[in-house]
Order: C-alpha cells, then sequence, then structure tokens
C-alpha cells in the first residue's frame, strides 16, 4: 500500500468498500513505478451506483437549474483550492510536464466548470412555438466513461454539463489515470452535493464500463475515447435504445497556405501535434504545406522538434513527459518504425531516458496521404508533413480520412476561412485561433456523435418535450 491509494468507491454521497478485494495498480509511467492501487469495480458496484443515482434523480431533476448552478458553484470552489494537487496528480499518473499540468490538465477543467455554474444561474427564456410551450428536461442517470489522456477535463466536460441539466452520474475513470478524479469527489463532498447525485466506480471497461453500457438503469452513456470502443458501446446501448454521445479519434490536418506566416505556422502546429506527448485526440498531426514554401516548412518543423526536451515531468526543463503505459509506447514506435516516409527528427534512434515510456518527438516528411502513418491515429509525439499544390488538394487531403474532430488554416483570412468551411470536421482553427470552451466541441465521421462544452454540451443532457394549450 502507498501513500496515493484509494481504496474505497463514492456511492450515494459517501466513500464506500467496493464488492471486491481486486485492486488496480497505477503507474507512474515516467519511471514504471506503481505509485496507488484503486478498486476493481464489479457489475455490482455499478448497480449499487445506478441505484443511488436513480434514487436522487427526481429531486436533483426538480431543483431549478439555477439552484443546480449554486451547488456547481459550490464545487468549483472546493476543486480550485486542490489545483495545485490536481496538477502534480497528473504529473504523476500521466506523465505531463508540471507546466502544462498546471494549465492545461488543471486550469482547462476548472475554467469549463465555471462556464457550467455561470450557464446554469443564468435565466433560461420560455421558448413558445404557436400553441406549444417547449421545455428542456433532464435525459435522466448518465454513465460517463472517460479517457487517461485528459483525466479530468473530459471527467468535468460531462458531469458539469450533466449536472447543470438535471442528470445524476456514474462515472468510470480510466483505469491508467483514476487518481485525479478522486480529488474531484473529495471536492464533492466538501461542496455537499447532494448524496447520489454524483458518484463513482473504478475498475476496467471490461468490467465496469461495458456494466455501465449495458445496464437498464442508464439512461444516456456519454463516452470519450477510441473508435473502437464507442463502437462497441454503441451497440451495447442500442439494445435499449438508450441514448448516447461519443466523443472519438481524430486525425486532424493542418493545413499551411502559401500566404501563410510560415515560422508562426509550423512553431504553433508542431506545437500542437506535440502537446501531451501527442496523446491528444484534437493533435494536428498532419501538416499539409503548400509545395512553395514546403522545404522551408519541413526544416523548421525539424528544428522545432529538436527543442522539445524529453524527460521528468517535474523538471522545468522538460517538454515532452513520457507516454502513459508501456503499452502505448510500444504501439507508437511500431507506427515509427513501419514508417515509409524521410525521417527528419527523432525516430527509433533518438536517445531517451532509460527508464519510463517515452518516444523521441519524430518528424516525416515525404508522407503519402493514404499511408498508415497519413491515415491512422498514432496517439504519441508524431508529425507527418505532406505537400499540396493548391487549395483544392489540400481540402481533399484534409478530407481523406475517416475521423473529422479538429484541424487548422493558415493564410490570408477570407482564403483560409473558405478552405476551413470546406474542411469536413467539427473545430478549425484559422492563423491560431484560441480554443473556446464554450463552443461546441465534437467530431464528424468517426469522430463521434454529439456536442460537449457550452450550451450544446448542456443540450446533449436534455429532452425536449413540447407542451400544448
Amino acid at each position: 500500500m502507498t501513500s496515493l491509494d484509494r481504496p474505497h468507491l463514492f456511492i450515494g454521497g459517501a466513500w464506500v468498500p467496493p464488492s471486491s478485494a481486486a485492486t488496480i495498480g497505477v503507474e507512474n509511467p515516467a519511471t514504471e513505478e506503481t505509485i496507488a492501487h484503486v478498486p476493481a469495480g464489479t457489475a455490482d458496484d455499478v448497480d449499487r451506483a445506478v441505484t443511488a443515482a436513480r434514487d436522487a434523480f427526481d429531486s436533483w431533476a426538480g431543483r431549478s437549474m439555477a439552484d443546480r448552478g449554486e451547488v456547481l458553484d459550490r464545487l468549483h470552489t472546493a476543486l480550485a483550492a486542490r489545483a495545485g494537487d490536481i496538477a502534480k496528480t497528473v504529473g504523476l499518473e500521466l506523465g505531463t510536464p508540471l507546466k502544462v499540468a498546471k494549465a492545461v490538465q488543471a486550469g482547462l477543467p476548472l475554467t469549463v466548470l465555471r462556464g457550467y455554474a455561470d450557464l446554469a444561474v443564468r435565466p433560461q427564456p420560455a421558448e413558445t412555438i404557436g400553441n406549444s410551450l417547449v421545455v428542456h428536461e433532464p435525459v435522466g442517470v448518465v454513465g460517463a466513461i472517460t479517457p487517461w489522456n485528459y483525466p479530468l477535463h473530459q471527467v468535468v466536460a460531462k458531469v458539469a454539463a450533466a449536472l447543470a441539466a438535471g442528470c445524476t452520474v456514474v462515472l468510470k475513470p480510466s483505469e491508467l489515470t483514476p487518481l485525479v478524479a478522486y480529488l474531484l469527489f473529495d471536492a464533492a463532498l466538501e461542496a455537499e452535493v447532494p448524496r447520489g447525485v454524483l458518484n463513482l466506480v473504478t475498475g476496467t471497461g471490461a468490467e465496469v464500463g461495458a456494466a455501465i453500457a449495458g445496464h437498464p438503469g442508464i439512461d444516456m452513456v456519454s463516452f470519450t475515447g477510441s473508435t473502437a470502443t464507442g463502437r462497441a458501446i454503441s451497440h451495447a446501448a442500442a439494445d435499449r435504445i438508450a441514448r448516447v454521445a461519443l466523443e472519438l479519434g481524430g486525425k486532424s490536418a493542418n493545413v499551411i497556405l502559401e500566404d501563410a506566416d510560415v515560422v508562426k505556422a509550423v512553431k504553433v502546429g508542431v506545437g500542437n501535434a506535440f502537446l501531451n506527448s501527442g496523446q491528444t485526440c484534437t493533435a494536428w498531426t498532419r501538416m499539409l504545406v503548400h509545395r512553395s514554401v514546403y522545404d522551408e516548412a519541413v526544416s523548421l518543423a525539424a528544428k522545432a522538434a529538436a527543442g522539445y526536451t524529453v524527460g521528468d515531468p517535474f523538471d522545468e526543463g522538460t517538454r515532452l513527459g513520457p507516454l502513459v503505459s508501456a503499452a502505448q509506447r510500444d504501439r507508437v514506435r511500431g507506427f515509427v518504425d513501419r514508417a515509409d516516409a524521410r525521417l527528419v527528427a527523432g525516430g527509433p534512434d533518438a536517445v531517451l531516458p532509460e527508464k519510463g515510456h517515452f518516444v523521441a518527438p519524430t518528424v516525416f516528411a515525404d508522407v503519402d496521404p493514404a499511408s498508415e502513418l497519413a491515415q491512422e491515429e498514432i496517439f504519441g509525439p508524431v508529425l507527418s508533413i505532406i505537400p499540396f499544390a493548391d487549395d483544392d488538394e489540400a481540402v481533399a487531403i484534409a478530407n481523406n480520412s475517416r475521423y473529422g474532430l479538429a484541424g487548422g488554416v493558415w493564410g490570408s483570412a477570407d482564403r483560409a476561412l473558405a478552405v476551413a468551411r470546406r474542411m469536413r470536421t467539427g473545430a478549425v482553427d484559422i492563423n491560431g485561433g484560441a480554443f473556446n470552451p464554450v463552443a461546441p466541441f465534437g467530431g464528424y465521421k468517426q469522430s463521434g456523435v454529439g456536442r460537449e462544452l457550452g450550451e450544446y454540451g448542456l443540450a446533449e443532457f436534455q429532452q425536449t418535450k413540447a407542451i400544448q394549450r
């Protein structure tokens, strides 16, 4: 046992023992040491959590949205007081460099939670259509299944929206990075979130995730993760016609036109691709560059990649931490080893720390748009650079993917906007436009179904009713 062990589940407003003595070890991916254990929950634990959430639903749904917003405000206050612990915990269990962990892994979920607290207390205007009053009601009990790469943000994006809408929640965080979720539940207890409104069951996807996806008492499943797992969850939920929201994979294109600020476009593009060691679903892993500035962009990207120091997440000089697990490291290295393209930075022979699940920041040029490197979501610090001749070819290459989650375009404003509108993807940043945490977030094609964040995220957890009078 270690000081970070969390031996309980959170069900019905209290820390309770799990139904099984089995545990899951949590690894520090930078040192390969087991730093904690959490319960390996079971289907029985899911049953208990769903019962608690169902028992709490009518009371919670019956409160005004403004009242629920006040609860979220208290939760934000309690969670914000733990910001330092959040960054440190994510650094330990995921390996995110501390500077990024503070700004993104701790800062972003607090911003999202603040946004939903504010949205909930804002007056909701009544809508009438002819003789009909249109009202929005909570879906019911939500099963939230979240990934390891942004382990608190992805939780808060679901939980805050669901609670604001009047739903109750059963959460299963990733078994690879479960510790930070416990900080949220510590905060929920302090904030006096009503009993049963928010419940935590840790465990594996095969056991707990499957139990949530197929549970008859779950009205909606909200999942973020791989497309393959999302497909399986959709099948399980379809058997009882339950609502499903899915935020899945991506293979985003960053289009650099010939009239772009190439230096800035490449610098920001490389940073986007390598954020969180490339373990980001929206990462711009395909850099599409006009042939007239292609050689310059390749040189700039190689130089930028060389500046990403790999190492200990808690060392201030580190810009690239480890991948989350040995399995993920080996998977990414496999893509690098098999790549049939020109290696210009990093690669399999780069010098890396002896311990830890590290992959060097790697850049390939002259990548075939139809190749594995350009088509598969690698989920590591690997960037592919692809040339194009004109805007039509750039759009065709960008859309040549089964995914459609995010992307970027660099160039003169009107031209970049025209290209962005033709890209079949849920979000596009023009000339480095900043991420907007209250704008809708989600994908086209196999990148998912539904939207998160802001009013669109709230609507995912609501049913729409027409009352004629």
